[in-house]
């Protein structure tokens, strides 16, 4: 098949010829196996495919009016597949740790194959099962993503696939870092000044979503268009400020986010105690009574409406929230400035923009 010159469009058709292909290989394992594989195809459906149009769009800002072909290369749609199978893994985990319920508007991995479980009458307790499952989920499309991933690098020269495999693996090791380090801020506060724990949420943003999401998506694709040393970091100046205002807008949304438009509770990030620079910004403001009373609240999983309701309006009333975005609008700034003069293809540059403006501006 013919890849569509639509980023979108292109990742997504590469994506029903991997699963074909998996389900063509794996089909003589039996049905349980073919439950998996059905799950990893579930994981991979909806979504903005965002990571791989970044990277389409770092390739097109360095390949210039060669871009303009009715036909994206191979090696590039491949990529762009495995950034978005690789994206799929961490959601899956991702659930797992957080413990939800839902993603985009259905559950969770986890939850749906403990549905399985208890749907088939099968031994043992689903939840478990259920969880035990998605872990192994997140494993085999982490071996996927890396297998499309050097599938696609077979069609490049060896020069650009060295420089996007390098790329790629900074992207794995940061997201991975930042992860843990998401999860052991929530416990970590504790024994850290008052004063530096907007600073620590910001390096958990940088590390598991800003350069993960845009940045290394960027460079990926711009590697596989041959970049130099000052087009890379001309994207990457772009890139990072892009990714942290990202962050923060998905920090905003996980606490005042539409379910109908988010897919998931409102409040949910106060649940699950995600220790985020507005949660930092809110503490600073309050006195030492009411920030204790938020330490035992920000985590509490059986938060009902109400005290969800009254967090919402202690983060507004401490100016928690303006401040959050009047830094998401700073970055995005920071972002179109990084772009001035660089030696990149106006009409990228002016979709880059785009991209950077709707990332930061989005309601889900």
């Amino acid at each position: 098949m013919t890849p569509s010159p639509d980023p979108v469009e292109a990742v997504s058709q590469r994506l029903d010829t991997f699963f074909s292909s998996q389900r063509a290989s794996t089909s003589g394992f039996g049905a349980e196996s073919a439950l998996l594989v059905d799950a990893g195809a579930d994981a991979l459906s909806g979504g903005k495919r965002l990571r791989g149009r970044f990277c389409v769009a770092g390739w097109r800002a360095v390949e210039g009016a060669a871009a303009s072909v009715d036909v994206l290369p191979v090696d590039l749609v491949t990529a762009a597949a495995a950034l978005e199978v690789f994206h799929a893994a961490a959601l899956v985990h991702d659930d797992i740790i957080d413990n939800s319920d839902t993603r985009r508007g259905r559950p969770a991995a986890h939850r749906a194959l403990e549905a399985v479980h208890r749907d088939r009458g099968w031994a043992g307790d689903p939840s478990a099962f259920g969880r035990s499952s998605a872990i192994l989920l997140g494993d085999l499309l982490v071996a996927w993503s890396d297998d499309l991933f050097e599938d696609g690098l077979r069609a490049t020269t060896p020069e650009r696939a060295s420089a996007a495999r390098h790329e790629y693996a900074i992207m794995r090791r940061d997201v991975t870092i930042g992860q843990f380090l998401d999860v052991a801020e929530e416990s970590a506060f504790v024994t850290e000044p008052d004063e530096r724990h907007a600073a620590r949420a910001l390096n958990v943003a940088s590390l598991k979503s800003a350069r993960y999401s845009i940045q290394q998506p960027l460079a990926i694709g711009a590697a596989l268009a041959g970049a130099d040393a000052a087009q890379h970091a001309a994207l990457a100046a772009f890139g990072h400020p892009v990714g942290m205002a990202f962050q923060l807008r998905d920090d905003v949304l996980g606490v005042f986010g539409d379910e109908s438009q988010t897919g998931k509770p409102s409040g949910d990030d106060l649940r699950e105690g995600k220790r985020t620079v507005l949660i930092a910004y809110a503490r600073e403001r309050l006195a030492s009574p009411a920030r204790r009373v938020m330490d035992e609240l920000v985590g509490d999983a059986t938060l009902d409406a109400g005290q969800i309701a009254a967090l919402q309006q202690t983060i507004i009333d401490t100016g928690a929230l303006e401040r959050v975005e009047t830094l998401i609008g700073d970055y995005v700034r920071a972002a179109e400035r990084a772009l001035d003069g660089a030696r990149l293809d106006n009409a990228a540059v002016s979709d880059l923009r785009d991209l950077a403006r709707a990332a930061a501006m989005r309601s889900s």
